[in-house]
């Protein structure tokens, strides 16, 4: 369980706003209720904000009630809708946006989604002086300030069911299976799906790919009997392609791997137990700190407990991956 700070109100407020932006994530939904139920439990009402900024730009915003979030803790997805906004990078857009919530009373706004999304709420924050929390909402769990992100724990474990099932048709017909995880910069999920599934090698964007070593190693297992068959866990990286083009290359070293890319189903799915309490908790903290006077920060958590996160930091500093992960990955191989 998380170490839950105490935060004693010093502000009042009548109206507050809720979104869900960018990529979607399981959990998200909880989130959304715990920010709401905490709310109405303070007296405050509170508005949902439908498909993100865009809907903020749009005034597509409505009242939300405790009998509205009933029922969504286990639905994937976001029933707010989410959407990915290039608008909302323009400074005049933004202004607009706050505008639109001063005409219907609403005195701040939570942000759930991640570093982009959030990189938006500090820039809206620091524009227009509407008070902005944050909440991390993303499978990659690739924002600086918070070990875990809401979605990511889920997205681990339902690679990892169709990773187990691949693993039969591998070893089955001895074949190396490259299966593509997301993460276009980051490497966290691969990686943690990668030891969690036994996986032969990990590929991921933060260290370079040495295709050459990958296929001698796979071929120096195989000679001394140590398996003919295997997963190898690659994340999508920036470039497209990136997994056929390691298959093509491990081709020409005497391989033939099946490629398997996982896609979106790595975002839907019902919440996993663990997602569903760290989203219930931020959402209902997420409140909480707006009451103690604070702003444009992020609620994350860091070694167990929930701590505040300037939105600033997300924009100046990088959540990098721990090598060591790596190094235990190969190790557990060997």
């Amino acid at each position: 369980m998380y170490d839950l700070p105490t935060l004693e109100p010093i502000r009042r407020y009548k109206s507050i706003a809720v979104l869900t932006s960018g990529g979607d994530a399981p959990g998200m939904n909880p989130a959304i209720r715990g920010v709401v139920r905490t709310a109405l439990h303070h007296g405050i009402k509170v508005y949902g904000v439908q498909r993100g900024y865009s809907g903020l730009i749009n005034g597509d915003i409505h009242v939300l009630s405790s009998k509205g979030v009933s029922n969504i803790v286990q639905k994937g997805g976001t029933f707010l809708k989410s959407a990915r906004c290039s608008e909302f990078h323009q400074a005049t857009i933004r202004a607009n946006a706050a505008s639109q919530l001063r005409k219907l009373g609403i005195e701040a706004l939570i942000v759930i989604g991640g570093d982009g999304s959030l990189t938006g709420a500090h820039l809206f924050e620091e524009e227009t002086g509407l008070p902005v929390i944050g909440i991390p909402g993303t499978i990659d769990n690739d924002i600086f300030g918070t070990d875990d992100t809401i979605g990511f724990d889920t997205a681990v474990n339902t690679a990892l069911n169709a990773i187990d099932k691949i693993r039969d048709t591998a070893d089955s017909h001895e074949r190396y299976f490259l299966v593509e995880v997301m993460g276009r910069s980051s490497g966290f999920l691969a990686v943690h799906v990668g030891i969690a599934a036994g996986a032969e090698m990990i590929a991921v964007p933060e260290f370079a790919v040495d295709v050459e070593a990958i296929s001698l190693q796979l071929a120096t297992s195989k000679r001394k009997g140590l398996g003919s068959s295997g997963i190898i866990v690659v994340a999508e990286g920036n470039a497209p392609g990136l997994t056929n083009r390691i298959a093509e290359q491990m081709a020409h070293h005497g391989h033939t791997p099946y490629v398997s890319i996982l896609g979106h189903i790595q975002r839907g799915g019902h919440p996993s137990g663990h997602d569903r309490v760290l989203a219930s908790c931020l959402g209902a903290k997420a409140v909480e700190y707006l009451l103690a006077g604070y702003s444009d920060m992020m609620v994350g958590v860091n070694q167990g407990q929930v701590v505040d996160v300037p939105l600033d930091n997300l924009t100046r500093y990088r959540k990098g991956l721990d090598p060591e992960l790596l190094k235990i990955a190969l190790q557990l191989h060997k």
